[in-house]
């Protein structure tokens, strides 16, 4: 058998190496390393832009129905941004879940310290579906005054295409399934509306948030953030099932989790068979 302390350095080799396959699962969600697309999915990314501008002057629809411009919400305080649409079944809603918890264990307040705007990537999609959306999330909130801070949007498709062009946003709608191809990550833009910083998946570190809003208040640019990319394509939530690209790159992990253990049990037997050999006489 392996020694004690051959046992431990195996499988903290093992420990290391095996979140490398598994921490692109989350509840049931594929997020290959950045660097590497799943297959069809190549033109689906985010990109990150610091720095750069959020046109002004693109027209929207608040909540209510109203027009609205940009740069109604530019000029005054931080803002988060973030791009979704209101009816995707799957991961959008964890984007906004995962926002609503990072920001209620924050001490800043939505509508007094910071701004959100929840802008919708579908043109398709009503004033009516954003004001839903955001009662939902309000309600979960539960602070007074949130209502006057954090937006819901929707908009024609060439004001969608310059906001997600210059957020760096690249996406895609499969007419098939009526669904669209996405990446998530929510940006931090200073107040004037440039992009300070980008935080990527659907969970974000209250204490990173705050930071970067601080910091986006003073005008300060982040760094490049490190990209693990969720993919949101082709769930069918009555079969519960993904598409066969999702499915394709979920086997790939599978496997090479399987290879990893096998690895594992092999450096056990090798590193026990040579332990136990009978020592020269």
């Amino acid at each position: 058998m392996l020694s004690g302390a051959r046992l431990l350095l195996v499988a903290a080799m093992v420990a290391l190496t095996l979140p490398s396959f598994g921490q692109g699962m989350t509840k049931g969600i594929m997020s290959p390393p950045a660097n590497v697309r799943p297959p069809g999915l190549k033109s689906v990314g985010i990109e990150q832009h610091l720095d750069e501008q959020i046109p002004p002057d693109l027209n929207f629809r608040d909540e209510t129905g109203k027009p609205v411009r940009l740069e109604n919400y530019f000029g005054k305080k931080p803002l988060i941004l973030n791009l979704v649409y209101y009816n995707c079944q799957m991961l959008c809603g964890e984007v906004l879940s995962g926002l609503e918890s990072a920001l209620r264990v924050l001490k800043f307040d939505v509508g007094k310290e910071f701004d959100v705007l929840t802008v919708s990537f579908d043109p398709r999609e009503t004033p009516d579906m954003a004001t839903k959306k955001k009662a939902e999330f309000l309600k979960r909130y539960g602070r007074a005054g949130a209502a006057g801070g954090w937006h819901f949007l929707t908009g024609p498709q060439e004001s969608i295409d310059a906001l997600t062009r210059a957020a760096g946003f690249q996406y895609q709608y499969d007419p098939k399934t009526g669904q669209f191809a996405h990446a998530t990550a929510i940006m931090v833009l200073t107040p004037d509306g440039k992009i300070a910083q980008y935080y990527y998946g659907v969970e974000y570190a209250p204490k990173d948030l705050r930071l970067g809003l601080i910091q986006a208040s003073e005008n300060k640019i982040g760094t490049l953030a490190d990209q693990v990319l969720l993919y949101c394509y082709h769930y069918d939530p009555t079969t519960g099932k993904y598409g066969a690209i999702i499915s394709r790159v979920l086997q790939l992990s599978a496997l090479a989790t399987v290879l990893a253990l096998g690895i594992f049990m092999t450096v056990l037997i090798r590193f026990g068979s040579g332990h136990n050999q009978p020592a020269a006489r």
